[in-house]
């Protein structure tokens, strides 16, 4: 039997495996207050375990033809010129702003001391990079509903040394991406868009991810398609292309694919640096770089993934407005809004306990996990109050105010593609039973949109400085 034979056999197989045990177990009815309600979880079927198979079938145990396929078919679906995998969402980020300090760039090149304008109430690897790089993060407030900032706070933390941008659509809820991208234009700034949470979010009717001079996506299982680990990042510049490529791959300056030998015709005829001329330029290094790739075993996991991805969108859309539906009116919590102009593919729905209402979120928080409803917080709230920004460089433009109230009162529950309606409406009844138990004084009606209020004049820091709620 010829090999090609074998290996339709075992992955026929594979299938009947997959289907045997759908069958033997199948999934369970849901029991409330029994079955866990997870707020996010990968959705897996039988294409996804065929593809995993296939490819170890093939020993690809390192980034090769699935890693390329992936690359291409990604920056397809998202209208861009260039992707390039990475072992994480974090490492995406990471390269994203080490690329903007590459000399390559010349005299647009980041350099310590330079200033990124980012949020306060975020994820740490969206900042992380910032103060790796020796650049200074500038954080400004948001708004409560959206949870993204406002082109007019990022326009007047604008300074001096000012040179980025890199701002992380909220929980799949687009920030004002064509309003920022003009402003980074303006004042020539690089415009990173972290689009982790909101791969298929749309703003002014494109895609997210498409504003940004890079932007980068995370495929961790909690998120919109998953390689279990691994990310990405993309951009249609083709110099900065090449700067992450050479960043991701141990900053070597050759571009050969791992295998390739002499894919230029000139492997021995380069002089760089100080070195012999015809020094092998597979071993030349042209930035101090990292080793940041992805496996095929991931990259073949992505490609069925992605298949998925426009039904996933759908079906997240679907949850989040059932949700929303199912709490509309309950007093003392400010639900979630859609930020004007934008079809959010979303990655959770957000809700914040008010101001004054007659219990705290650890309270609501603490019934819904004894319910085993999946909580989890609006990641770190304010970044600036935690231990591992104290006493590091930074600046604070305006206040935080909505940034601090988030960390007080904020959190949210899922509603990705494996929630079922049945779930979905256990959480909003169990919701609206504790703040009809809890909550009977009345207060602010649900839905209320909060408005930010704006303090001038900023803050100039290396140590905690945040303005209190």
């Amino acid at each position: 039997m010829a090999m090609s034979d074998h290996r339709a056999l075992v992955l026929d197989e594979v299938r009947k495996y997959h289907q045997e045990r759908e069958q033997r177990e199948p999934r369970r009815a849901f029991v409330p207050g029994v079955t866990e309600i997870w707020p996010s979880g990968a959705v897996l079927d039988e294409d996804d375990r065929v593809s995993l198979v296939e490819a170890a079938l093939e020993m690809r145990i390192a980034a090769g033809r699935s890693s390329r396929k992936f690359e291409s078919a990604f920056a397809r679906k998202l209208g861009l010129r260039k992707a390039h995998l990475t072992n994480s969402g974090s490492s995406a980020n990471l390269l994203a702003v080490a690329a903007l300090t590459s000399p390559q760039l010349e005299d647009r090149r980041l350099r310590p001391g330079d200033e990124v304008i980012t949020v306060a109430a975020g994820f740490p690897t969206t900042v992380n990079p910032i103060l790796q790089n020796g650049l200074v993060p500038v954080f400004v407030d948001v708004d409560l509903g959206t949870y993204n900032t406002t082109a007019e706070r990022v326009a007047a933390a604008i300074g001096p040394r000012t040179r980025a941008i890199a701002v992380a659509h909220a929980l799949g809820n687009p920030f004002p991406a064509t309003e920022l991208a003009e402003l980074a234009e303006q004042h020539e700034l690089f415009l990173i868009e972290d689009n982790c949470d909101a791969v298929g979010s749309r703003y002014d009717g494109r895609l997210t991810g498409t504003f940004g001079d890079l932007t980068t996506v995370s495929f961790y299982p909690a998120h919109h398609i998953t390689m279990g680990e691994g990310g990405c990042v993309l951009t249609s510049n083709l110099a900065l292309a090449r700067i992450v490529e050479s960043l991701r791959d141990w900053g070597r300056d050759c571009w050969c694919e791992p295998g390739e030998s002499n894919k230029c015709l000139k492997r021995f005829d380069y002089q760089m640096g100080t070195l012999p001329a015809g020094y092998d330029h597979k071993y030349i290094f042209s930035h101090v770089g990292y080793n940041l790739k992805a496996t095929d075993l991931q990259a073949a996991l992505g490609l069925t993934q992605l298949a998925k991805l426009d039904d996933f969108g759908a079906a997240r859309r679907r949850n989040w407005r059932r949700l929303r539906e199912g709490l509309d009116g309950v007093p003392h919590l400010l639900l979630p809004e859609a930020t004007e102009r934008s079809d959010p593919s979303w990655f959770g729905f957000v809700i914040t306990v008010a101001p004054g209402a007659p219990f705290g979120r650890a309270e609501l928080v603490d019934f819904l996990e004894s319910r085993r409803i999946g909580t989890r917080l609006l990641f770190a709230g304010n970044l600036t109050r935690h231990p591992a920004y104290i006493g590091l460089p930074h600046r604070v433009s305006g206040d935080l105010t909505n940034s601090d109230l988030i960390t007080e009162r904020t959190f949210w529950v899922g509603v990705y593609p494996g929630l079922t309606e049945e779930m979905l409406d256990y959480v909003a009844a169990s919701i609206r039973e504790f703040v009809a138990t809890r909550g009977a004084r009345g207060g602010a009606r649900g839905g209320a949109r909060a408005r930010a209020q704006s303090a001038p004049g900023d803050q100039t820091a290396t140590g905690h400085q945040a303005a209190t709620a």
